[in-house]
């Protein structure tokens, strides 16, 4: 009688692993977009005209059908009726200011953007994270893309493929390009925000854990953050973190304080990142009103067109996408044509002043009261809920730490806003940061943190 062998058992996952892809399953879509903020621009990262039309814009629509049709399977109602308050009220904002544009093809494009950034992509944020699980998970993907971007930085800072500055090509800009020389300081200020608040977690099993870890990242993510010279992410990057040192408490602060430049001594210096550029672009911070560069100079310029463009029409203000049309006619004459972009791998180029570089006045000259009241209040409440919910749950371990890092992402938005406003491929990480902050502040609580799915 012929013996038969049995066939080799096929190689499974183990089960724990297993358990883990489906439970976080659903925020694949979320995890995708951070994943596609890597991918370079379409034609490349230093193409012309590249700010706009990226596959992570792409990949936010699904994300928002994703969390629609999430939504309607669970036949639960899936916002607070606070959360579902003040983004309707942002929206209504949105579309009033779209009205009164004197181009509806433009006004149109700006409303989409608008609806993608501050209403549609941070409901589905908020909407897809149920727990803090989830959130720890989504944070870690923030970290990492923090990690490449300011390796990629780094790299090109040594190597001299980076965008231009002062003559030399040594601005690091990670995948984003010289077009967006904005985008990896956001990622990498983000990604330093994220390690403190988890840096400062309550000590228990799991923190004691992830401390070390968490201010390795943060001590590694200083260097690439200094060589984007980008003054404005250096100023919120440290307003937040010392608040986030704050709000932990002065003990705990000290000690991660101490690590922290420890840990920045080590990393930048040894790195030999202290070079006359990088202590010229610091010591000009202080020199924004006695002898300010040409940049600063602009911006100046450039807030004042926006005021007076809200003094013109103080209500609804010019309309959504109006203000390159409405530049000319209120800047005074010390504005220049232009900033200069070159480098990472894109030619010279001009770049137009298309905006006042303050997303405030941006809001309140293109809609006026209006969109003060409706999309700048909204974001303060979103501030002061979060910081309630902070004191409300001070001690819990994971909660803590979930809670600095959201409210530490709003809080560098909210100051890195009186310098700069949305636009580029690193735009839709506004929305992340602001979904992060709003799953904080007004989700669900209660029943396992999952009641509402």
């Amino acid at each position: 009688m012929a013996q038969t062998t049995a066939a080799p058992p096929r190689a499974t996952a183990p089960p724990a692993l297993t358990a883990a892809v489906r439970r976080h399953v659903h925020l694949l879509p979320l995890l995708a977009v951070l994943a596609l903020l890597a991918v370079p621009p379409p034609g490349g990262a230093g193409a012309e005209g590249s700010g706009t039309g990226t596959l992570a814009d792409a990949a936010s629509g699904l994300l928002v059908l994703w969390a629609l049709g999430s939504s309607l399977r669970s036949r639960a109602r899936p916002l607070t009726p606070l959360a579902a308050g003040l983004f309707a009220v942002a929206a209504t904002g949105i579309a009033v200011a779209a009205t009164g544009a004197a181009d509806p093809g433009e006004a149109l494009a700006g409303m989409a953007r608008y609806l993608q950034i501050f209403v549609l992509v941070p409901v589905s944020v908020l909407l897809l994270v149920r727990d803090r699980r989830d959130f720890t998970v989504v944070t870690a993907a923030l970290v990492a893309l923090a990690l490449f971007e300011g390796a990629v930085g780094v790299h090109q800072y040594l190597t001299a493929t980076g965008a231009s500055y002062m003559g030399e090509d040594i601005r690091a800009v990670g995948t984003f390009g010289a077009s967006d020389i904005m985008g990896m300081a956001t990622v990498v200020a983000y990604g330093v925000v994220v390690s403190v608040a988890f840096a400062l977690d309550p000590a228990d099993g799991t923190g004691r854990a992830q401390r070390p870890a968490a201010l390795v990242c943060a001590g590694l993510l200083l260097l690439p953050l200094a060589l984007s010279f980008s003054r404005g992410a250096w100023i919120a990057t440290a307003v937040t973190c010392v608040t986030l040192l704050l709000l932990a408490g002065v003990r705990r602060a000290l000690r991660v304080a101490v690590t922290g430049v420890a840990l920045a001594v080590v990393v930048v210096g040894g790195a030999g990142a202290g070079t006359a550029l990088l202590q010229e672009r610091l010591s000009s911070i202080t020199q924004v009103a006695d002898a300010p560069d040409q940049s600063v100079t602009d911006r100046y310029t450039l807030w004042s067109a926006a005021a007076g463009m809200w003094r013109e029409s103080p209500l609804t203000g010019v309309g959504l996408k109006g203000f390159p049309a409405h530049r000319d006619s209120h800047a005074p004459l010390a504005l220049s044509s232009g900033s200069d972009t070159a480098g990472a791998g894109a030619a010279f180029r001009r770049q137009p002043l298309l905006s006042p570089h303050n997303m405030y006045l941006l809001v309140l000259s293109e809609q006026g009261l209006v969109g003060v009241c409706t999309l700048v209040a909204g974001w303060a409440a979103l501030l002061v809920c979060g910081l309630r919910r902070l004191y409300a749950v001070a001690g819990a371990p994971g909660d803590r730490a979930c809670g600095l890092a959201a409210t530490g992402l709003l809080l560098w938005l909210l100051v890195d806003f009186f310098y700069g406003d949305i636009g580029g491929p690193s735009t839709v990480l506004t929305a992340f940061a602001l979904g992060l902050a709003a799953w904080w502040a007004l989700g669900r609580r209660g029943g396992g943190e999952a009641a509402r799915r």
